[in-house]
């Protein structure tokens, strides 16, 4: 707990440790188990070599003080862009960052986030692909694709596949 006191100031999200990554699926299940899903659309771009994948987090209904969003195991480098105020878990041994407004991070391979929010807040992750799909691009820069909300709920994504070569 202490770690989340004291905040950072950083451009990149190193990999992290075993138990770093461990850490982060113990607070996944604590949250599917104890705290209310908030449902969100995924906005997924696929246009001229580039992935882009977008989620709004709303703020905390009913007079909640947070939201806790926890990502899957990213494999590859991508850039992600950080809208609101939120508070970004960066591995054991590393300090948290705030990010109050905007910022662009440089994502090292072999992280699994963990993001705190005081209200709504925007992630937009995005990396270089030779995909011809968001179902391709998903399995590029994750293993972890079964914990992604599934394609098929199409009511949950919003798909906009533009020049792929």
């Amino acid at each position: 707990m202490a770690e989340l006191l004291t905040l950072r100031d950083t451009t990149v999200i190193p990999a992290m440790s075993d138990a770093s990554i461990a850490k982060v699926r113990h607070l996944t299940d604590l949250s599917l188990r104890h705290l209310p899903q908030i449902p969100f659309v995924t906005e997924h771009r696929l246009h001229a070599g580039i992935y882009t994948r977008t989620v709004t987090i709303p703020a905390p209904p009913f007079g909640g003080k947070a939201t806790v969003c926890t990502g899957v195991l990213v494999k590859i480098p991508t850039q992600l862009i950080i809208s609101g105020d939120v508070i970004v878990y960066m591995g054991e041994g590393e300090a948290p960052a705030h990010v109050n407004g905007q910022r662009v991070f440089l994502g090292s391979p072999g992280r699994k986030q963990a993001f705190l929010g005081n209200g709504e807040y925007t992630m937009t992750m995005c990396f270089a692909t030779d995909a011809k799909t968001v179902a391709e691009a998903e399995a590029q820069f994750t293993d972890e694709v079964d914990l992604l909300c599934p394609l098929s709920e199409t009511e949950r994504h919003d798909i906009i596949v533009g020049e792929v070569s």
